[in-house]
């Protein structure tokens, strides 16, 4: 069977399990993520998380954190094309947001990466993105900041500021951060004045027109289990529009980058709608810079449909009522060094 015809399979029975649950599965965000045996949540180790986060002296020369991409202070990502690292270089692909993705199955725009585990340690490796040289580079950087050690051997046990535990730290942090109780939270809940007038007529267009295909469950980016089995979607599917060349949307080959199987090229993750009304520009290349054109762009390269723009507002409408709400973010205090500096020039 080729690769293309298992990934139809796979929507297919992607498609009737959504289906069979009504309303193509449109479901409440839940109030807790999945959390893996090996990584249990406790305080003290969110609290290490939630510092490294935010802490530029895990990049080369000091100047990149996973915040400076992934704002959890705004829309948990930069709202730049494409974001900027180490030296003032550009990487290839949009920042998706941090919010919600502890619901994903796999991260990364290409699913490289099975787990927020995973994925913590990428960006820190990168030559553009944070720029540090190796694991054990970022360990005896670590090392000289006595507060972090303290840390790891609290949360970890003796010997616990390792690489994994960095990331297992990170991902910990990450997964407390979630936008519940949205309109559209609400009124699948049973508050039927949670959404206008306008929201509702966009919740029944994004079925009937063919949307929730694949935005569907949860997190409105498809089946949500099990971790570690990406639920992809080729994009653009229609490729003979305005939209294509317009926005270079055959440029990048999406998953096949990774795999390197021919079934792959343009194959992306789903990503999820909730808090896609703060997180503009669109798509994996950014080059869309408003909601509603996103909504044409998508119409017309995955449906092949011309919508109304009477549709595309009340699409719009409901896509906004898919904000959730924030939970509060302060800044940590970072651990100190006193009388010297860990960052030196690269």
């Amino acid at each position: 069977m080729s690769g293309w015809k298992r990934r139809k399979q796979v929507w297919c029975a992607a498609a009737a399990l959504a289906w069979a649950g009504g309303a193509w599965a449109m479901e409440p965000l839940p109030e807790q993520p999945p959390v893996p045996a090996d990584n249990p949540m406790s305080e003290a180790k969110v609290a290490l998380g939630k510092q490294l986060f935010f802490d530029p002296r895990l990049s080369v020369d000091g100047t990149v954190s996973c915040n400076s991409c992934h704002n959890v202070m705004a829309s948990g990502t930069d709202n730049r094309p494409v974001s900027v690292g180490v030296g003032g270089q550009k990487g290839g692909r949009n920042a998706p947001t941090v919010w919600n993705a502890a619901f994903l199955t796999v991260q990364f725009w290409d699913g490289r990466a099975a787990t927020l585990e995973e994925q913590a340690k990428g960006p820190i490796l990168n030559p553009i993105e944070m720029g540090m040289p190796s694991e054990e580079a970022v360990i005896e950087r670590l090392k000289q900041i006595p507060g972090y050690v303290e840390q790891f051997e609290k949360v970890f046990g003796k010997g616990g500021l390792t690489y994994d535990n960095i990331a297992k730290a990170i991902a910990a942090y990450e997964r407390t951060l979630i936008t519940p109780n949205s309109p559209v939270d609400r009124y699948l809940k049973g508050e039927k004045d949670a959404l206008s007038p306008a929201a509702q007529r966009g919740m029944r267009l994004v079925e009937e027109v063919g949307c929730t295909a694949c935005h569907f469950g949860p997190n409105f980016a498809g089946p949500a289990g099990p971790m570690g089995k990406g639920f992809y979607q080729k994009f653009p599917t229609f490729t003979d529009n305005e939209y294509v060349k317009k926005y270079d949307l055959m440029a990048d080959l999406g998953r096949y980058e990774v795999t390197k199987d021919p079934a792959d090229k343009h194959m992306w993750r789903v990503p999820t709608w909730r808090n896609v009304a703060l997180t503009a520009p669109y798509f994996h290349n950014g080059k869309v810079q408003t909601l509603d054109e996103a909504v044409r762009v998508m119409a017309k390269t995955q449906l092949n449909k011309d919508l109304t723009e009477d549709q595309v507002r009340d699409i719009v409408a409901f896509l906004e009522a898919l904000t959730g709400e924030f939970p509060p973010q302060e800044l940590p205090r970072l651990p100190e060094t006193v009388g010297f500096s860990v960052v030196s020039e690269p």
